[in-house]
């Protein structure tokens, strides 16, 4: 398996000066939950919205000169696809980015404002990626994966550090999971420096494919449906490198309905007066359904990102009014 948290404190070195370290916030709404101290890892404030700018720069950084000149090409729904415009920008690199055609309109705005090449394919993500590796096969450039790279692990990765630096006694860390890529990389750093961190992926029951693939031992082909999480959303690439990590680090397994996405999404609105996403959301339901097991306990939830269409976000908190 690999060795995640070497992979992460150099990534951490190589993105410092790309990325910022961010908040860690105390939540005391969330606290009364559990009795306990429960903190807000704000990734929705890293540049571009969501913690995927630590993975996408690193993997950019590990470029060769001839990798850089040939040009990279990648898939996303959304948010990977926004960090790694930011990190070719950012760095001088040209490449090319797939989406699915259901891909969130804030984030292809978003993209086109970076100026990135666009291409739409599919209709889900694994076709999407399937899609864009068989392009930049053809074509002889590097393929960067959302997730199933070892660079990208290791820059996500980077989050549990920062965690762990502030709260070295932390007793669980919470973060949502789509292709593995954020968890694997947290559960693979923290490990290796507390055991006793008690990791937990939290999934929309919408699309539940990694939770459902650990327990079945193998990555399954899971129908899923569509999702405010959908940063989470979609299969898994056959064979990625995050399954195992996934299957033998994560210590627990919690899924969420849309309801409790949305009404976890106004809650921190209200008592953070923070604009979060689906996914993000996710974490923070999963931590509201498990806060009976947390009693009394430290913990740090990652709030992924902050990508929502304004539309969507008005109709979640008021539907009643989402005309105005």
């Amino acid at each position: 398996m690999l060795d995640i948290r070497a992979l992460a404190l150099t990534a951490a070195t190589r993105i410092r000066p790309h990325v910022r370290r961010t908040p860690l916030e105390p939540s005391a709404d969330l606290g009364r939950e559990s009795g306990g101290a429960v903190f807000l890892k704000l990734e929705n404030t890293q540049h571009t919205g969501s913690f995927k700018v630590r993975g996408a720069v690193n993997r950019l950084l590990a470029l060769d000169p001839d990798q850089r000149r040939a040009g990279i090409v990648t898939a996303s729904s959304g948010n990977h696809g926004l960090a790694v415009a930011f990190g070719m920008n950012r760095l001088g690199i040209k490449g090319v980015i797939c989406l699915p055609e259901g891909a969130s309109a804030l984030k292809v705005r978003l993209l086109e404002s970076l100026g990135a090449e666009i291409c739409f394919h599919g209709s889900t993500c694994d076709v999407t990626e399937a899609y864009a590796r068989r392009r930049a096969g053809e074509n002889g450039q590097v393929y960067m994966s959302p997730y199933n790279d070892p660079f990208v692990v290791g820059g996500q990765g980077s989050v549990g550090l920062e965690i762990m630096d502030r709260l070295p006694q932390v007793d669980c860390i919470m973060a949502s999971v789509g292709g593995g890529g954020l968890i694997a990389g947290i559960a693979g750093t923290v490990k290796g420096l507390r055991k006793a961190t008690r990791i937990v992926g939290c999934l929309p029951t919408h699309s539940p494919v990694m939770a459902a693939s650990v327990r079945a031992g193998r990555i399954l082909d899971v129908q899923t449906l569509d999702t405010l999480s959908d940063g989470t959303a979609g299969g898994i690439e056959a064979g990625s490198i995050t399954f195992d990590p996934c299957r033998t680090l994560v210590d627990d397994w919690v899924l969420v309905n849309e309801e409790e996405i949305r009404s976890a999404m106004i809650r921190v609105f209200d008592a953070h007066r923070l604009v979060i996403e689906g996914a993000a959301g996710v974490t923070v339901a999963g931590f509201l359904k498990m806060a009976p097991q947390l009693t009394g306990k430290t913990v740090a939830l990652v709030v992924c990102g902050g990508n929502i269409d304004v539309g969507l976000f008005k109709r979640l908190v008021c539907p009643s009014v989402s005309q105005i």
